[in-house]
């Protein structure tokens, strides 16, 4: 949640151009790390969880490749708070991914 804070307010200075490109597309992949862990949870197996996981670690992918091109085009400074929160939480996503590695399969 705290990495969406982010990246609205990082975008919020976005040229206004941007408004419906880079500025809504960096939204939406935001939006959709906690969402999908969210819904992934409230499933019935863990099965699905580590589905809906796998689409926020997509999302999140795809994030840090749009702060990457943020950083580029001088909208983000090269220390962005949005890219090293977005790399903590693909350590998070990582480690949620790899527990369900660890769980006995169950029939």
């Amino acid at each position: 949640m705290k990495l969406v804070e982010t990246v609205y307010r990082q975008t919020a200075s976005f040229p206004k151009q941007e408004t419906f490109g880079l500025t809504a597309q960096m939204r939406r992949a935001a939006i959709s790390v906690p969402s999908n862990i969210a819904e992934g949870a409230a499933r019935n197996s863990p099965r699905e969880f580590y589905q809906f996981s796998g689409i926020a670690a997509g999302s999140l992918a795809e994030l840090e490749t749009q702060v990457e091109l943020a950083i580029r085009l001088n909208y983000l400074p090269g220390n962005a708070e949005a890219l090293s929160q977005v790399r903590r939480v693909g350590r998070l996503v990582n480690a949620l991914r790899n527990s369900f590695k660890n769980q006995p399969a169950r029939a």
